[in-house]
């Protein structure tokens, strides 16, 4: 009787488990039943591309919050998500340098576009040793470049849905314009000598040169450089310079070298604070304000503002 107890016991066991596996793989797939299918890179992308495809696409992104793009590489279940779909949209100028003989290949097959490259040149900025940097989104007229090219791609894919994709996109540029205004009159209440923004790595050359601050990032443009005991010397020589209140720290790089700044300073009789945690290569979590574009890069405008301001977290 014990025995076939237990047998019933264990088949209950197993049954329960099956059923967890089903709910939790229900959970992660998207409905693409009657819509473009979309896989995007970056959540900057996916994100204002549902907003712009409407009830027309299902978009999906192969990298979440604190996801490092610099440094990701495709899984199998990444493959099978670019060949699932319909179209993938990434942003280029070799910011997911891991994933683009995948792309190239899936290329063959479907619409693979990197919307970024459809940005004039001479707006991109470079590092000492030419590098292109591709951290375009924190300069909002620009990334109106790589969505618009994102929607022209769309409307191509499904001509007959064309007026209304362009339409929602105009409605979202317009709220994109008005995010720009109220950033410009954030930032422009910070005194210019204290636009001194220090981050981990250089992401914000973009942002630095749309409203005339200073960036100085730790490591180069990539994740994937080192960080070395001079860096943070030089740093911590310009923070003593401009009497800089605060650092920041990235959702997704570690935050072992800006913690290195700040002490360094400190030893030197600088007080310098973390001035909050800010997004650069990774959105928030989705379902937050911090998970859409408008509400992560209002997110940083306000951290940035107030640390600043020494006004605190």
């Amino acid at each position: 009787m014990k025995k076939k107890y237990g047998v019933l016991l264990s088949a209950l066991f197993s049954a329960l488990l099956m059923l967890g596996a089903c709910a939790e793989k229900k959970t992660d797939e998207v409905d693409t039943e009657g819509k473009i299918h979309i896989v995007t890179t970056i959540a900057q992308i996916a994100e204002p591309l549902s907003i712009i495809g409407g009830e027309h696409v299902a978009i999906e992104s192969l990298m979440g919050p604190g996801v490092d793009p610099h440094l990701y590489k495709a899984t199998q279940g990444d493959i099978k998500k670019l060949e699932d779909s319909d179209m993938v949209l990434y942003s280029g100028l070799n910011l997911e340098g891991n994933l683009i003989q995948a792309f190239e290949k899936i290329g063959q097959k479907k619409p693979v576009l990197a919307i970024s490259e459809a940005i004039p040149k001479e707006k991109l900025l470079h590092d000492e040793n030419g590098a292109i940097d591709p951290h375009v989104w924190f300069d909002i007229e620009l990334w109106k470049i790589s969505l618009e090219s994102a929607t022209e791609e769309l409307k191509k894919f499904a001509p007959d849905h064309a007026d209304e994709f362009e339409a929602n996109k105009e409605k979202y540029f317009i709220e994109l314009n008005d995010l720009l205004d109220e950033s410009k009159g954030k930032i422009a209440e910070i005194p210019q000598e204290k636009r001194v923004l220090v981050t981990a790595h250089d992401a914000f050359g973009y942002f630095g040169r749309a409203y005339d601050l200073d960036v100085v990032g730790l490591q180069g443009l990539s994740t994937e450089d080192e960080i070395g005991i001079s860096d943070i010397d030089d740093t911590i020589a310009i923070l003593l310079d401009y009497k800089i209140p605060a650092v920041f720290v990235e959702s997704s790089i570690n935050q072992n070298s800006i913690k290195a700044v700040v002490e360094g300073a400190g030893k030197k009789g600088l007080d310098v604070k973390l001035g909050g945690e800010i997004y650069s290569d990774a959105m928030g979590d989705a379902g937050t304000p911090e998970g859409t574009y408008i509400g992560m890069y209002r997110h940083n405008i306000t951290t940035i503002h107030k640390a600043l301001l020494g006004e605190g977290n």
